[in-house]
């Protein structure tokens, strides 16, 4: 296990939160310097960035989350000393939600970077090639956020009589997907 009070010696003040739940540590740090902070931790020995993943809370805990929406989670390894580590860093504008790229920390943040970008709409500031990696360029929205229709604004199609692509509504009508359980009468009872 990670020890806390060196984490909290480390970064000091922007440390907001230290948690350990299931065997896994997860920390939480001030977006004002996070950069000098993942320097830190990968100073400390935390070497490789496994992922990065854009996080959106306005639905959780059956939408009762008081804190800010957006989120960056850094999944760090320690090889030298076999941990893990867990960062947890929220983008301060709800509207308009920014983070500093790590690029210069972990250049494999490129490719995480982009997609949190593409699908929750978190900007990296300072990355050098920030564009869409798996929606279409024209593609309106962030499909990851928890506000995004589920079958979307638009749809497309080809219209052999134009001879090109076009954009129409959405023609299905909205629907709630629930899951529906289906189970024999005596599932799971051993008979005998």
């Amino acid at each position: 296990m990670i020890d806390k009070m060196q984490i909290e010696n480390l970064l000091a003040d922007r440390l907001d939160s230290f948690s350990e739940r299931l065997g896994e540590t997860t920390i939480g740090i001030s977006s004002a310097e996070m950069i000098t902070s993942l320097e830190k931790l990968k100073g400390f020995g935390f070497e490789q960035l496994i992922d990065l993943c854009g996080m959106d809370y306005s639905a959780y805990g059956d939408g009762r989350w008081e804190g800010k929406r957006f989120a960056a989670v850094y999944h760090l390894l320690s090889i030298s000393r076999n941990e893990r580590l867990r960062v947890r860093i929220f983008a301060d504008d709800d509207d308009f939600p920014v983070l500093e790229s790590c690029i210069s920390v972990w250049n494999g943040a490129n490719w995480y970077e982009r997609e949190a970008f593409d699908l929750f709409g978190i900007v990296f500031s300072g990355h050098p090639d920030l564009r869409r990696i798996l929606t279409d360029y024209g593609f309106i929205g962030n499909p990851f956020r928890k506000d995004f229709p589920l079958s979307g604004n638009v749809e497309m199609r080809y219209d052999e009589h134009l001879g090109r692509v076009v954009y129409q509504p959405v023609s299905i009508p909205p629907r709630e997907v629930t899951p529906r359980i289906v189970r024999e009468e005596h599932y799971g009872k051993i008979h005998g």
